[in-house]
């Protein structure tokens, strides 16, 4: 009897399982068509969605969501909305489908890119100053007339506090060698320091340096480039995305996707916050890209290719990065890794 009730136990767990096997695995009964086929809008242009109902099920109403708007249709259910005030970047358009007292969620990948290429500038060295060879710089910033620097590599990752003019360094704070430091933003008396692959932040007192606090990154992997508006601090992190973190509790909040007019772009590193754009040095670009913080364009990129050759060569000499914005003189003060000289320039349109 044991035996027997144990069999049907048992046939009763397959059955179960594969029912809910094929529930899961049931292929939906709709789908999303954009017209043409077409993935990528620029700002302008007008997505047009229809839904394909092969098996011909009469359908209640759709609702259609993209970002934050949500539109509900119960005839037709062509979806169309002109790509104004949306953020950059990638995007799913979801419907919700509902029919015979059930709801199909069917979804589609899109792409919203700037409609304008991004205009190119250039440079004018207004001063020069001198700047430690052996600084792997990472992050600068300037508060008053002190710059402040981050540095990298582990084991030689430091946080410093400089007089511009003379390049001597009046605080010097060793990071731990199990970190390697990455960049710096200063706000409300503190700063705050990223490290690359550990998941985590350093908070430091601002006059002295010592580490006050420490803050774990939520859903980014990586901490590259970190600058501030007065009110939020943005966060760049290797990817396509700079986040937009809360002041107080340095949660990440939301994000922009940085794009030009073809593509999305990533690897944004130093950033720096100057007259209501974001400034940002690409990794393993000598160039800063202009990104407007409100729905991530990439609006114009200043050319510094030349600026390498302009400073001491040697083996450990590396890219362009550190971007300080001097906001009594209105001057971009810039260096890289390795770089004997910070530069002080103007922006030629």
């Amino acid at each position: 009897m044991k035996a027997h009730n144990s069999l049907i136990i048992i046939i009763l767990s397959i059955l179960c399982f594969s029912c809910g096997s094929n529930q899961n695995k049931r292929k939906k009964n709709f789908s999303i068509k954009i017209i043409d086929n077409q993935t990528k809008f620029k700002l302008g242009e007008t997505i047009k969605a229809s839904l394909i109902n092969a098996k011909k099920i009469e359908i209640d109403s759709v609702i259609y969501q993209l970002g934050d708007k949500k539109t509900l249709l119960k005839k037709d259910f062509t979806f169309k909305e002109i790509i104004d005030t949306e953020k950059l970047g990638n995007h799913i358009l979801t419907a919700n489908v509902f029919y015979n007292g059930n709801v199909d969620t069917i979804t589609k990948k899109v792409t919203f890119l700037n409609n304008i290429a991004p205009k190119l500038y250039s440079y004018k060295i207004i001063a020069e100053y001198p700047h430690d060879q052996k600084a792997f710089t990472q992050g600068l910033e300037f508060y008053n007339d002190t710059l402040y620097e981050s540095t990298g590599k582990k084991g030689m990752s430091s946080l410093r506090k400089i007089d511009y003019k003379t390049g001597k360094i009046n605080i010097k704070k060793e990071v731990p060698p199990t970190y390697f430091a990455e960049g710096i933003t200063i706000m409300n008396d503190k700063i705050y320091q990223l490290t690359w692959t550990s998941k985590e932040g350093f908070i430091y007192d601002l006059k002295t340096l010592n580490k006050i606090g420490n803050f774990a990154y939520n859903q980014s992997k990586e901490g590259w480039g970190l600058c501030n508006n007065g009110k939020h601090i943005y966060k760049s992190d290797g990817t396509e995305k700079i986040w937009i973190l809360d002041a107080n509790t340095l949660a990440e909040k939301e994000y922009i996707e940085v794009t030009t007019n073809k593509s999305v772009k990533s690897r944004f590193n130093e950033l720096e916050w100057v007259e209501g754009k974001i400034y940002a040095n690409t990794w393993q670009k000598d160039g800063i890209a202009i990104i407007n913080p409100k729905n991530g364009a990439l609006e114009a990129v200043i050319n510094l290719s030349s600026l390498r050759k302009k400073v001491t060569q040697h083996d450990n000499l590396n890219v362009l990065n550190g971007i300080a914005y001097k906001k009594d003189t209105k001057r971009l003060f810039v260096t890289g890794k390795n770089w004997d000289k910070i530069f002080e320039i103007e922006i030629v349109k």
